[in-house]
């Protein structure tokens, strides 16, 4: 079994499980949950983003948290010596590579948008990320990077909220919409 199989495998079998509960069929109920749990992300994203740039708050998380990791690199002599990562305590850690995956995500999104203060990148252009990264996160960039991590720390609401909501939706919206398609289809066959 592939690595993304046994991943998916437990909310296979919660969806299957739904599904006989509900009587919801279950490739709608999977279809449910895949767009419940995009708009679950998006939608967080968009409001976190925005809710960083009014408060004022992203560039200031952002930073704290870079800050702590320099802190945790040296030693208060200012002598170099790397904490190993078991000595971090797993929420920095998390934290950190969220900042570092957020970073890399605004770029990319940036440059291909024209958002964050990013310009709008040329197509055919191609952007070294890793070089662009390892710029200081100030601004628009830092409430991507505090949205981007903010979301990934609400994964698993996300995922009990797409997994409950997730009947309801293909009842009101997925078989709906398949029943029209299904009939459109059908009357224009002779």
């Amino acid at each position: 079994m592939s690595t993304s199989n046994a991943r998916f495998a437990r909310y296979r079998q919660a969806l299957a499980a739904i599904s006989a509960r509900t009587g919801t069929p279950l490739p709608s109920l999977i279809l449910s949950f895949g767009i419940l749990h995009e708009l679950t992300a998006v939608v967080p994203v968009v409001a976190i983003f925005y809710g960083a740039k009014t408060l004022g708050i992203g560039e200031r998380v952002v930073a704290s948290i870079i800050e702590e990791t320099h802190a945790n690199a040296t030693g208060a002599d200012g002598a170099a010596h790397v904490r190993s990562n078991e000595q971090l305590s797993w929420a920095k850690q998390k934290m950190k590579t969220w900042v570092e995956e957020g970073d890399r995500w605004a770029i990319r999104i940036g440059r291909r948008y024209g958002i964050f203060g990013y310009e709008k990148r040329e197509p055919g252009t191609v952007d070294n990320v890793e070089e662009m990264a390892k710029a200081n996160i100030a601004g628009d960039v830092a409430n991507a990077v505090f949205a981007y991590g903010a979301t990934k720390a609400l994964l698993p609401v996300r995922i009990a909220a797409s997994l409950y909501l997730s009947p309801m939706f293909s009842r009101g919206v997925i078989e709906p919409t398949r029943r029209i398609i299904v009939q459109t289809f059908r009357r224009r066959t002779p």
